[in-house]
């Protein structure tokens, strides 16, 4: 029997803990930019912000749900197992399924790990899903080998069949590594850029130029007189209506133009540089995160940039979640027979003249009825539209051999023609 003193140097919990009143502790470290990187500050980066919430809205806005496998290998949604309503509508009496899934990547993205507390009826099956904040959850090995959950605000450890568990990239398979602890370094300089950039201008003077006058001329004697010189020349000789005008200057005075230039800084580049790393960090192309001044070697079509994301970004993260539900909600008796999948046809649809084109093939070919296009386009059935077309020029080898004549079957033939 499992019992928290199974392990040692773990720290007591407060059993009268007010779970409400916490204050998220933060997470990180400084990067070598200077810049303390964790959760708060990384999300101030536009580009983060934009990359981690673009897998999560993505993996949020497709149904998962809960299928059964049939006798004659085929599938059926399992809508009158108890584990349906759950992941697919309200997998808690307070979120939607978007807004579950939607932490559920958020805190898979930026620290690693999600967790979530398992609610089970009295026959063992899942009635609940509760998002746990990862910063309050510490993973610990048991002496079985098992990990073992401290959750504040519970008193105790919580062990797997409790606690619902999906973790990115791992080093030692008990805790996934937050993107923002291992690349620290490259957060933390697109911040000092930004950082950079926002004091040149809220600290910085810039002039278009200035009015320079000899050494030797006598100096301008009241600042009313210098104010009005200056206000004069900026009068006559500024704006778009003054474009292209001509002053001339006495006294041995000259005028000097002046600008700042931010692309000798390199600000401009150095922030550019900073959206292409931290997309190139969550493998999410530039133009969808609006960043369109570069073009994609992977092809030259919206739909092969968006397939590109579906593939390499999108379904690693899916097939973590589904293996991790089957895990932790199916039943061990239940997995041979029901699984658990998000529908991804949504993202992979095409345009509107592929589909009906790629329909078209499906439907000549044989693989495709009517009814099964007008599911696809969540249209209704209608009546006749199972029928499945064979194309003529296509035959069965081992039929076209059965209809070759035997030699005694020639000669009944051949008797039959002779008599007519």
């Amino acid at each position: 029997m499992f019992t928290p003193m199974m392990f040692k140097g773990k720290s007591a919990i407060q059993s009268n803990s007010d779970f409400s009143q916490w204050i998220s502790s933060v997470s990180g470290g400084k990067s070598k930019a200077g810049i303390n990187v964790n959760t708060e500050t990384a999300l101030a980066l536009s580009a983060v912000r934009a990359c981690v919430t673009l897998i999560a809205e993505s993996v949020a806005q497709l149904p998962c749900e809960l299928y059964e496998r049939d006798e004659e290998n085929g599938r059926k949604k399992a809508i009158d197992h108890p584990l349906y309503d759950v992941i697919r509508y309200q997998p808690n009496r307070k979120d939607t399924a978007f807004e579950y899934y939607e932490q559920v990547q958020g805190s898979c993205g930026l620290e690693g790990n999600n967790y979530s507390l398992i609610e089970r009826d009295s026959k063992g099956y899942v009635t609940e899903l509760i998002p746990v904040n990862p910063k309050k959850v510490t993973v610990l090995k048991g002496p079985d080998l098992m990990p073992y959950y401290d959750i504040q605000g519970i008193d105790g450890l919580l062990p797997m069949r409790m606690v619902h568990h999906t973790k990115a990239f791992s080093l030692d398979g008990y805790v996934g590594v937050s993107p923002l602890q291992t690349n620290a370094d490259v957060i933390g300089l697109s911040l000092a850029t930004e950082e950079h950039a926002s004091a040149v201008f809220s600290r910085g003077t810039t002039m278009s130029g200035v009015i320079e006058r000899p050494i030797d001329a006598k100096p301008i004697d009241s600042q009313e007189k210098l104010d009005r010189l200056l206000s004069k020349f900026t009068d006559r000789h500024s704006g778009l209506g003054n474009a292209f005008s001509v002053a001339m200057l006495q006294e041995g005075m000259s005028y000097k133009q002046l600008s700042m230039d931010n692309e000798k800084a390199q600000l401009i580049a150095s922030r550019q540089f900073g959206v292409t790393e931290v997309c190139r960090l969550y493998k999410v192309p530039l133009h969808m995160v609006q960043h369109v001044e570069k073009t994609s070697s992977w092809g030259s079509g919206i739909e092969q940039l968006s397939l590109a994301f579906v593939i390499y970004t999108l379904l690693p993260w899916l097939k973590r979640h589904e293996a991790a539900m089957t895990r932790d909600l199916l039943l061990k008796d239940e997995r041979k027979k029901y699984y658990i999948e998000f529908n991804i046809s949504s993202l992979l649809r095409g345009d509107q003249k592929s589909r009906y084109e790629a329909y078209a093939l499906g439907r000549q070919w044989g693989w495709l009825s009517v009814n099964d296009i007008r599911r696809m386009e969540n249209m209704p059935p209608i009546a006749g539209g199972d029928k499945y077309l064979t194309p003529l020029n296509m035959t069965d080898s081992q039929l076209q051999q059965t209809l070759e004549a035997t030699p005694e079957q020639l000669k009944e033939i051949e008797a039959i023609l002779c008599k007519v």
